[in-house]
C-alpha cells in the first residue's frame, strides 16, 4: 500500500518537498472485522494546511498531523448539540498504525470482514491520500455506501455530493439565511464551495458577486454559474473601492472563503443586520501577517453577524442537503466544476496548486 506522508510540520505555503511517497504491507484480516477499500478518489482541501502545523487555532476541533507519529484517528459523530471533532484515538483504542493524511474519498470494497459490507460495495467518507484505506464499521465513523444507480460520476460524492456541497449549503441557507432580493458576495467564487454557493444564492433569488484571480475564472462566473457579476481581485488595488462600486445598496451576505484585506472591505460595505460565513481564510493559512483586522465599529453599528462553521456542523442533515443538490444537478440548475489529477504521486502537486490558485472548482485526485 503506497501512500502520502508528510516530512515535518508545514509552516507558511506548502511545497511538493513537504511530502513524500512511502509503502507498507496492506492492514487487513478476515479476523479484524474491518473493511479494506481501493480508493479511486480522494480529496484535497485547502484545511488540510492547519492540521500539519506546529499550532493552529484548527487543532481545537481536527487532529493535529504529527509527522512520524504512530496514531489512529477517529472522526466521530457528535451528539445532538455537540460539535463535530476529529480526535486523536491512540490513548484509548489501543490501536496503532501509521499516521494518515486523512481526507474524504472514495472507493471500493475489496474486502470485509463485517456484514454490513461486502466486496463490490461503492462507499465514500473519510478515507486517506493512499491507495488502499481500512475501516472498522461503527458509529465513530463517517462512511456511507453509494447508490451507483444514480447515475452521476463518483467523483461527485467528494464535492457537490460531499463535503463541499454540505459546506456550500449548510454555510449559505442555515448560516446565512437568505432572503430573496439580497445582495450577495461570494469571495474565491471559483472554488469547490464558492462556485456553489454563488449558484446557491441564484436560485435563492438573490443579486450575487464573486471574485477570483484570473480573467478566465471570472468569465466562468459569469458565463456557466450564472453570477450578476464577478471581477478578478488582482486588478483591483482598492478592495474597498471595488465593492462599493459592484455593490451601491451594499451587501446583505457575504461568504468568506479569504480572510485578510478581503473580510475588511466587505464588512466596510455591509448593511445593517448583514451576514458573514466564515468558510475559510486562505490568504491567512500560508502568512499569519495577512490576517484582517475588521473594523468592529462597523460591526456593532450595522448588528452584522459573524459566524464561523464547517462541513460536520452539519452532518446530521446530509443526506436532506445531497437529496436537494442532487435534483438540483438532474434539472440542469446548478452545474459541477471539478479539478482532477491522476495519479497518488499527482497529490503533493494537487495540494500546492490550491495556494497558488491554480485549481478550479473542486480539487480530487483520481487514483483508479
Amino acid at each position: 500500500n503506497r501512500y502520502i506522508a508528510v516530512r515535518h510540520h508545514v509552516e507558511g505555503s506548502p511545497s511538493v518537498d513537504d511530502f513524500e511517497v512511502k509503502t507498507e504491507a496492506v492492514r487487513w484480516t478476515p479476523e479484524s472485522g474491518e473493511v479494506l477499500v481501493r480508493n479511486m478518489y480522494v480529496s484535497i482541501d485547502p484545511y488540510q494546511l492547519n492540521r500539519m502545523k506546529r499550532q493552529s487555532a484548527s487543532h481545537h476541533s481536527v487532529d493535529v498531523i504529527v509527522p512520524g507519529e504512530v496514531i489512529f484517528v477517529v472522526h466521530r459523530r457528535p451528539t445532538d448539540g455537540e460539535p463535530a471533532v476529529i480526535i486523536n484515538a491512540a490513548a484509548f483504542c489501543g490501536c496503532v498504525c501509521v499516521q494518515r493524511i486523512a481526507s474524504y474519498g472514495a472507493g471500493e470494497v475489496v474486502a470485509s470482514a463485517c456484514e454490513e459490507y461486502k466486496e463490490g460495495d461503492v462507499v465514500a467518507g473519510m478515507l486517506a491520500w493512499e491507495e488502499y484505506s481500512v475501516f472498522r464499521p461503527a458509529s465513530v465513523l463517517l462512511m456511507s455506501k453509494v447508490d451507483t444507480s444514480s447515475g452521476f460520476p463518483l467523483s461527485y460524492q467528494l464535492g457537490v455530493l460531499g463535503t463541499s456541497g454540505m459546506t456550500a449549503y449548510g454555510g449559505f441557507y442555515e448560516v446565512c439565511k437568505p432572503q430573496a432580493g439580497e445582495k450577495v458576495f461570494v469571495s474565491a467564487a471559483s472554488g469547490s464551495v464558492g462556485s456553489l454557493v454563488g449558484q446557491f444564492a441564484k436560485l435563492a433569488g438573490c443579486h450575487v458577486v464573486g471574485c477570483a484571480g484570473t480573467q478566465a475564472k471570472v468569465d466562468m462566473l459569469k458565463d456557466k454559474l450564472g453570477f450578476d457579476d464577478a471581477f478578478n481581485y488582482k486588478d483591483e488595488p482598492d478592495l474597498k473601492a471595488a465593492l462599493k462600486r459592484r455593490f451601491p445598496d451594499g451587501i446583505d451576505i457575504y461568504f468568506e472563503n479569504v480572510g485578510g484585506e478581503m473580510l475588511e472591505a466587505a464588512l466596510a460595505n455591509m448593511n445593517t443586520y448583514g451576514r458573514v460565513a466564515v468558510c475559510g481564510v486562505i490568504a491567512e493559512y500560508t502568512d499569519p501577517g495577512r490576517r484582517a483586522v475588521p473594523d468592529l465599529l462597523e460591526v456593532i453599528y450595522k448588528r452584522i453577524t459573524l459566524r464561523g462553521f464547517f462541513a460536520w456542523d452539519f452532518i446530521a442533515r446530509f443526506h436532506e442537503f445531497t437529496a436537494i443538490i442532487g435534483g438540483w444537478i438532474e434539472e440542469g440548475k446548478v452545474q459541477v466544476v471539478e479539478d482532477v489529477s491522476d495519479g497518488l504521486e499527482s497529490v503533493p502537486s494537487a495540494f500546492v496548486a490550491l495556494y497558488r490558485g491554480e485549481n478550479v472548482g473542486k480539487k480530487l485526485v483520481k487514483l483508479a
